[in-house]
């Protein structure tokens, strides 16, 4: 197994992306090879600061970063010698066997995609992010934010990919799939989601039917699905909301004595729902649908989710996802034509 890292993207680069990658080398023995790819000079640093290197750890220099707040696919194409499009190279080389990036989402998105084009019939690639549910079974939401504008075809896709991560990854036998929409009834929602809705009742999956955003967290379904900028706003409203929940909470536990009294008898509790909610114990997100196994770590990670990340990453190459996904989409009954 061999994993190759943008070690130069993340709010927290290169500091808590090489510390992570040692981190998942050190406790995972299926790791035949690590590649760090960025500045040799940072890298080796940071090996240095974190008790140096294994002979697992392979160091690529990239003469360039692409920052978070840069433009996506133009950035993708100038700077042919970033990190990220390093990483990739050796993915499609057959050098490595996925990667993990945690840098700006739009860049790793655009190099995948055109480095590595799109799986057989897959149309546009999805990120697929686990959810926690007090089901104690994540839902997945697709797409996060890879593709914006969708046409019913994409969502179909994205409904089959989704249940593929679903049942390969998190062990959902026989995942139950949701749309997206502003009420459960089948008439309800925009043209897009009704065109989607006769689209995905002829799917190989298990439709369950429109899906509201109170649903997502109930855990009654275990795939949501919808277009990238929605799937984006509701990911990101999910961590506000989950970020000034906590804040508000410690504020109310530790307004007096008793209540201090009260939270620290409710700490175990309090522990473990925070510990179940933390982006860290995920790790990171695939992108779905691209020819090779690409996780997106959140742009703050630190060493523990970049650990997480890299870790989801072997797994999803131990259990072959591209090739469930490729199994799915061969079950439609015509090929797909993109409308959009």
């Amino acid at each position: 197994m061999r994993i190759a890292v943008d070690a130069m993207g993340g709010d927290f680069a290169p500091h808590a992306i090489v510390e992570g990658a040692l981190m998942a080398l050190r406790s995972c023995p299926d790791i035949d090879r690590l590649y760090l790819v960025g500045d040799e000079a940072a890298i080796q640093a940071e090996v240095a600061r974190c008790g140096g290197g294994s002979e697992r750890l392979d160091i690529r220099h990239a003469t360039e970063v692409i920052g978070m707040a840069e433009s996506a696919a133009a950035s993708v194409r100038r700077k042919r010698d970033s990190s990220i499009n390093r990483a990739m190279d050796l993915l499609k080389a057959g050098e490595a066997n996925a990667v993990f990036a945690a840098g700006n989402t739009g860049a790793a998105v655009a190099s995948a995609t055109l480095k590595l084009r799109t799986l057989e019939k897959v149309r546009r690639p999805g990120i697929a992010i686990a959810l926690p549910t007090p089901a104690d079974k994540p839902v997945v939401l697709i797409d996060a934010g890879a593709t914006p504008d969708c046409s019913p075809e994409i969502l179909m896709q994205f409904a089959i990919m989704g249940a593929a991560y679903s049942r390969t990854i998190l062990g959902q036998a026989d995942p139950l799939v949701g749309l997206m929409s502003v009420g459960s009834e089948e008439a309800k929602g925009n043209v897009l989601s009704k065109e989607t809705y006769e689209h995905l009742e002829n799917a190989p999956v298990r439709f369950k039917g429109n899906v509201e955003g109170h649903d997502i967290f109930e855990g009654d379904v275990d795939v949501v699905v919808c277009d990238g900028f929605t799937g984006n706003v509701i990911l990101k409203t999910s961590e506000s909301a989950a970020h000034a929940i906590s804040r508000w909470l410690k504020k109310e536990l530790t307004r007096n004595p008793l209540r201090l009294l009260g939270a620290l008898l409710l700490s175990g509790g309090l522990r473990t729902l925070k510990n179940k909610t933390s982006k860290q114990s995920y790790g990171g997100a695939p992108l779905l649908g691209v020819n090779g196994i690409c996780i997106i770590g959140h742009g703050s990670s630190n060493a523990l989710s970049t650990q997480n990340g890299i870790l989801q990453a072997v797994r999803a190459v131990q259990c072959h996802l591209n090739e469930t996904i490729l199994e799915g989409m061969r079950q439609c009954a015509s090929p797909v034509k993109d409308t959009i």
